[in-house]
């Protein structure tokens, strides 16, 4: 009972948000893709590549960084949910023996 609880979960909990923060973390690095290869066409400047490829390299850097948060975020959102449903489960068992 304890699994399936946990794994409905999971699939209810960490799956979706998981994947919300892959759809965010490629949609932005397309939107920049296409920002870089616009500005480059356009102006055609080493420099202005150098800058746009830092920009690139810090955006990615800080959606690696939010993502993991949001994954730690929801790991810890489904221990704490299963720790009290395992609790309660206890408790009503126990309630139910005594």
């Amino acid at each position: 009972m304890l699994i399936i609880i946990t794994l409905l979960v999971v699939v209810v909990v960490v799956i979706p948000v998981v994947i919300e923060q892959i759809v965010v973390v490629v949609v932005v690095i397309v939107v920049v893709v296409v920002v870089v290869v616009v500005v480059v066409v356009v102006l055609e400047f080493v420099v202005v590549v150098v800058v746009v490829v830092v920009v690139v390299i810090v955006v990615v850097v800080i959606l690696v960084v939010v993502v993991a948060l949001i994954v730690v975020v929801a790991v810890v959102v489904v221990v704490v949910v299963v720790v009290v449903v395992v609790g309660v489960v206890l408790v009503v068992v126990e309630v139910q023996y005594y």
